[in-house]
């Protein structure tokens, strides 16, 4: 049996205990993905259960039905010895009929400890083999309901992740039921692994930020693809819906309705003529479903713009698995269940061990490590010529291995910093320039150039004086500035 002012007591050691453990858990540093999404995870379960106690023990200190105070009034006034020995005999009364009670020890329940099987199954079950622990996507399943719309054409997954959040050229026709449908589910799974990757970082409010934002946007009709709909929207008009078109004159409206397309448009769908008093009555609900869309894809391009590095490394991950051949994704697959069995005791190694098995990996080329930590295989790195140098003087004799990544770095900002400290505003000309001479060589050309077209422009007109003298048009204006003609 517990009192009040016990109760108080014990919420406010709970707290500190909370604060303790998400402490003691957020210095550990994750030495694997799983073990970072088991901790934070644990922390937020730790987060939200300190927000609800905080609501009780507030609840306790409001003392709306006065219980609180009539307690401690008990205790102050009056032979302080008989309440103590009632509540001592209550007490005593309550152990002897639960005699078996457990007792809640605190600093048990929140003590660091490894991860329990529940805690790393639950985990593992949280994500599919191809999301990897929440490393990667897994948008399969969208890629083919997204091929099966209206007027999609078929493209690679590869293209898809490319552009997904893209929406502004489908056409606006075409977003039907199932193309919201299809939104909606992309919206779910990308808050869903937000909230699986990144318990910690407040999902919900991030989500409800978005919608905020999203109010603003549609209110000013800057919504990405929907301006003109979302302007005119809070104008009154008229709707036809065979067209799925809005106006906003009456005249435009009646000359629509007896003009080719249109009956073209009614005849497809089976639908009789339509009066405007009936078209003005389903206005209201083609905007609410052109909200509706537009919401849905609004969300999905800002949570796309929050996990653009998970994005990217989904993108690098399904190039990299095309190039495998089928030995060598068997293999990974069997590296991965290996990594799984360690982790989870079925193979139990201490941590030594683990760092023998570390130091053990043969890799006498010195090849690059994969994602796994393992060296990929030589035929890939061959491939890509890894094993070329590419020496780059604008970025202070930096090396890059490979022609992908010497490639890729003009665009860098190591690139771009250095050619601005030679003066060069306009990188992208002086592509695979890498000497700090030929850049302002090229730099020196260009300004040349630049000069030598102003000055042939600047001579293009002729003009003629009274003697038949042909001249440029700024030679001719100083002799007659001069008084010369």
């Amino acid at each position: 049996m517990t009192t009040i002012l016990e109760s108080q007591r014990l919420l406010h050691e709970e707290l500190e205990r909370l604060e303790q453990a998400v402490a003691d858990r957020l210095t550990d540093d994750a030495r694997t993905i799983r073990d970072r999404l088991i901790r934070d995870h644990e922390v937020g379960h730790f987060l939200t259960r300190f927000e609800n106690q905080s609501k009780r023990l507030f609840d306790v200190y409001a003392d709306e039905d006065g219980s609180r105070e009539k307690e401690i009034n008990s205790l102050s006034h009056g032979d302080p010895f008989v309440e103590f020995y009632s509540q001592l005999n209550e007490i005593r009364d309550f152990h002897r009929r639960y005699p078996n009670e457990p007792v809640e020890d605190l600093a048990r329940t929140y003590k660091r400890r490894p991860p329990l099987e529940g805690e790393i199954a639950m985990i593992d079950n949280m994500f599919t083999g191809e999301e990897f622990h929440g490393r990667f996507f897994d948008l399969t399943q969208l890629h083919e309901e997204y091929l099966n719309l209206k007027g999609i054409k078929r493209i690679s997954y590869l293209h898809y992740l490319n552009i997904f959040d893209d929406f502004e050229d489908y056409p606006k026709t075409n977003k039907n039921d199932a193309y919201f449908s299809y939104l909606t589910s992309l919206a779910d799974y990308l808050e869903g692994f937000l909230g699986k990757t990144q318990p910690l970082s407040n999902p919900g409010a991030t989500i409800r930020q978005f919608g905020d934002e999203f109010e603003q946007s549609w209110k000013e009709g800057t919504v990405p693809g929907w301006k003109t709909t979302a302007s005119a929207s809070s104008q009154p008009g008229l709707w036809c819906d065979a067209c799925e078109k809005s106006f906003t004159n009456e005249n435009t409206y009646n000359s629509h309705l007896t003009g080719n397309k249109h009956k073209k448009a009614e005849a497809a769908k089976g639908k009789g003529a339509t009066e405007p008093s009936a078209d003005k009555s389903k206005e209201p609900t083609a905007n609410l479903k052109h909200r509706a869309i537009a919401e849905r894809e609004f969300r999905i391009r800002k949570l796309t713009e929050l996990m653009s590095k998970e994005r990217e490394d989904t993108k690098t991950n399904v190039e990299r698995k095309a190039s495998l051949t089928e030995r060598e994704r068997q293999a990974e697959l069997e590296a991965l269940f290996q990594d799984a069995q360690i982790t989870t005791g079925i193979g139990h190694l201490d941590d030594d061990d683990d760092d023998d098995d570390e130091d053990k990996i043969y890799n006498p080329l010195k090849l690059p490590l994969s994602w796994d930590g393992k060296p990929i295989p030589y035929w890939l790195y061959k491939l890509h010529g890894l094993g070329v140098e590419y020496h780059c003087e604008v970025c202070g004799n930096f090396v890059y291995m490979g022609r992908r990544a010497f490639d890729k770095h003009f665009t860098d900002a190591r690139h771009v910093h250095g050619l601005r400290c030679l003066g060069i505003t306009n990188p992208t000309v002086f592509r695979e320039i890498t000497k700090i001479e030929d850049a302002l060589a090229f730099n020196d050309k260009l300004k040349l150039d630049k000069k030598q077209a102003q000055h042939t422009q600047d001579n293009v007109v002729q003009m003629e004086d009274a003697e038949g003298n042909v001249m440029p048009e700024k030679v001719y204006y100083d002799l007659q500035k001069q008084g010369l003609l």
